[in-house]
């Protein structure tokens, strides 16, 4: 199975959103430089974890998005199919009922043993991906690896984050 890119560019974006301040947000914009991905492409993930809940769009000239739950209640699962769609991966098309001399039809009433199969296989990855999230991948990388992203995006935020609360 093949993910699309922009999988793994909304994991990252929402990653980094998990970072923000209660009232802050980043734009589009923001969130591709700091990847180093285009921002038109990144906008159209961004929108649809927008529409699925998993952000927030604020709106204006200090707008931009952020989460819209807390981190802890976000999954890989809910960004993947944010970002991919609900369908299963693979779609039976029922060729084994095609071609010269098939069987009779009776025999097509049970479901297709290899659609089964990857149903199963697909059930089994997004049972794994859902117990995975954003709060915990967070949390996975080594001490050091923590420290190195922590330090990068705290900078980043520190520069780009709007809305952000002022110090009193």
């Amino acid at each position: 199975m093949k993910l699309g890119d922009g999988v793994e560019q909304a994991i990252h974006c929402v990653l980094v959103l998990a970072g923000l301040s209660e009232t802050g947000a980043l734009s589009a914009a923001a969130l591709a430089e700091f990847h180093g991905v285009s921002t038109s492409y990144l906008l159209k993930h961004l929108q649809a974890l927008a529409g699925a809940g998993i952000l927030q769009s604020v709106p204006g000239p200090k707008g931009g998005y952020r989460l819209a739950r807390d981190a802890s209640e976000i999954t890989l699962l809910d960004i993947v199919l944010a970002v991919e769609g609900r369908e299963p991966a693979f779609r039976c098309a029922e060729i084994r009922q095609r071609g010269p001399s098939p069987v009779a039809a009776h025999f097509y009433r049970s479901p297709c043993a290899v659609n089964a199969a990857m149903l199963k296989a697909e059930q089994a990855y997004r049972a794994e991906l859902r117990k995975v999230t954003i709060a915990g991948l967070g949390n996975a990388a080594s001490p050091a690896l923590a420290q190195a992203i922590n330090t990068r995006v705290c900078a980043f935020l520190d520069l780009n984050e709007r809305n952000r609360p002022q110090a009193s």
